[in-house]
């Protein structure tokens, strides 16, 4: 399970904020104007949104607040009831700032700082079994989400996504798709590849990707060609997916709903509507 997180600046008070999360979840909409990640637990099945208010819950074209007012601007899932995030504290949050890595085994009710507190505000963050990568300006890996070292890249990321044994990673950058198939070791562009906005993996071999205008892309051979499957009508913020080794389960958020596939990204129905 892996989140792919969107890097674009958005500033509020933390007294808006609030406010705004209120009313927003109370009349079923996301209580923030851009998202920068979402992910399914694997244990539940729960759509989670993370946004500047803290995490929540989509179902049944509901919005459900899960735990205090965090401004997540990284976000990924490990495993039912785990997930890892960075970002800023919000109200009445006793967090440094910026966060760091955060960690929560309780599905988003409670968070503890693992490493890089006044540090690191991940934009970029992914999990697989071999550890977890973030950039904040710089990427790195680490093991155990505590001790971290520097790896190179050639560009920018946007996105970052691991494959679930960690092996092989993608990165969405203004340059092109970039691929690594010794976890970030080395990097190469995918010839070929569409300018992707976002991208996750579903498996070892399956990925899925969204371009700025909304049109949805598929692999089965681990990024090397990509096949264009549907159109969202609007711009892809966050993508996740997940592989229950025949059907390939897909939820994008976007500028102008919430949107989940059963069949790989090849059709898709609403869950929120924002």
């Amino acid at each position: 399970m892996l989140l792919v997180a969107v890097l674009t600046g958005c500033s509020s008070s933390g007294s808006d904020r609030a406010a705004d999360a209120a009313v927003a979840t109370a009349t079923g909409q996301l209580p923030t104007s851009h998202v920068h990640g979402v992910g399914i637990d694997p244990g539940s099945g729960s759509v989670l949104v993370a946004t500047h208010e803290g995490l929540v819950e989509v179902a049944d074209g509901a919005v459900t607040p899960v735990g205090p007012t965090i401004d997540l601007m990284g976000f990924t899932v490990v495993g039912p009831d785990h997930y890892l995030a960075s970002g800023h504290p919000g109200l009445h949050s006793e967090l440094p700032n910026p966060v760091g890595l955060i960690e929560t085994t309780d599905a988003g009710r409670t968070w503890s700082p693992l490493s890089r507190q006044e540090e690191s505000d991940f934009h970029g963050l992914t999990v697989s079994d071999a550890g977890v990568l973030g950039f904040d300006g710089s990427l790195l890996f680490s093991e155990d989400g505590r001790a971290w070292e520097p790896l190179p890249i050639p560009a920018e990321p946007h996105t970052l996504a691991a494959s679930p044994d960690g092996t092989q990673v993608l990165a969405t950058t203004e340059q092109g798709l970039l691929r690594s198939t010794d976890a970030a070791s080395s990097w190469s562009f995918v010839e070929g590849a569409p300018l992707l906005q976002v991208a996750t993996w579903a498996d070892e071999r399956q990925a899925v990707g969204a371009t700025p205008d909304g049109v949805v892309w598929v692999t089965a051979d681990r990024g090397l060609t990509w096949d264009e499957v549907a159109e969202l009508g609007s711009a892809p913020e966050a993508v996740t997916a997940t592989s229950d080794g025949e059907e390939v389960r897909v939820v994008v958020v976007t500028t102008a709903a919430v949107l989940e596939s059963s069949d790989g990204g090849r059709t898709f129905e609403t869950l929120l509507a924002r």
